[in-house]
């Protein structure tokens, strides 16, 4: 048998086509993805890729390869899971949405250790879902439209968005129209926020994304708060400085955005991890019973 690093390498260049994606999924550099392709190559006594100036493509043999050695590892990462779910112990990891692992889970830790005196969470930033058969985690929480496969999703609030400033700025708001006069903050992961928002409040005259962007959610968050332009916010992660009063809600207007702030379970772990899911659950409708509580007038809405 050839070691069984350089297949799962293989199996993940071979599934991305990219070593650089390879490389990030499995946490190493893409030159090492090279070396561990290169030594299974070796081994066979054939080439798996064809290398060229605009990337690489997988040869007729390396293709072949690929459902069968997926399906192992598929299998393989399930027993894995199987493992940790049979083994007690305290330790949770979860993978969470960067902006959601910032401004919305964060926050909650404290009550949660106090909640679960015995449970360690671990909390990890990452960009998309993870795929619980191939990674270690026990739990996600994302804005997701669908349910991954060999998973269960457990739906904490629809995804709403409407633009937040502070109250000074506010003062200066009398209409949507009155947008066109400040910065309108932005975060490159939503690049249609401002799109869907001034759509569905009839706003024609203003061009969206006009204003600063930032590859971190709670960065705009930030210049919110500094008073450096109106945020398009999503309610789920905003609820803290809403309920402070150091961000108000100019106008009434809401949109969907067809995204539901999800958590998200492997199929073993769900009697486990129910009762954490329902206080996470439970703590968000609490949250947002608060916020509603000091709603007042339109700019103090939350």
């Amino acid at each position: 048998m050839p070691p069984l690093n350089a297949l799962r390498v293989f199996e993940a260049a071979a599934r991305h086509e990219s070593f650089a994606k390879a490389a990030e999924e499995l946490g190493v550099t893409p030159a090492a993805v090279s070396h561990q392709v290169k030594t299974l190559e070796e081994w066979l006594g054939a080439a798996l890729f064809v290398r060229h100036a605009q990337g690489l493509y997988l040869t007729d043999s390396g293709r072949a390869a690929i459902p069968a050695l997926a399906t192992a590892f598929d299998v393989l990462g399930s027993a894995v899971q199987e493992l940790r779910v049979a083994v007690p112990g305290a330790k949770i990891n979860i993978a969470a949405l960067p902006s959601v692992a910032q401004l919305w889970l964060a926050p909650k830790l404290p009550s949660l250790r106090a909640a679960f005196p015995n449970m360690r969470p671990s909390l990890y930033a990452v960009e998309e879902p993870p795929d619980f058969r191939r990674e270690p985690f026990d739990l996600g929480i994302f804005f997701t439209r669908s349910t991954p496969r060999r998973a269960e999703s457990f739906k904490i609030c629809d995804d709403l968005i409407f633009p937040v400033c502070t109250p000074a700025v506010a003062a200066t708001l009398h209409s949507p129209s009155d947008l066109g006069s400040h910065p309108l903050l932005w975060d490159t992961s939503w690049v249609n926020d401002w799109a869907c928002w001034l759509s569905a409040a009839g706003v024609t005259s203003i061009l969206p994304n006009q204003g600063p962007a930032f590859s971190l959610y709670s960065l705009a968050v930030e210049a919110a708060l500094d008073g450096a332009g109106v945020l398009m916010a999503h309610q789920a992660l905003i609820v803290g400085p809403l309920t402070a009063g150091k961000l108000v809600v100019p106008f009434g207007e809401r949109a969907k955005t067809g995204l539901s702030l999800t958590i998200l379970v492997p199929d073993q772990s769900s009697a486990r991890l129910a009762p954490v899911v329902e206080w996470l659950t439970i703590s968000h409708k609490s949250q947002r019973l608060a916020a509603r509580a000091r709603a007042g007038s339109p700019r103090g809405r939350t």
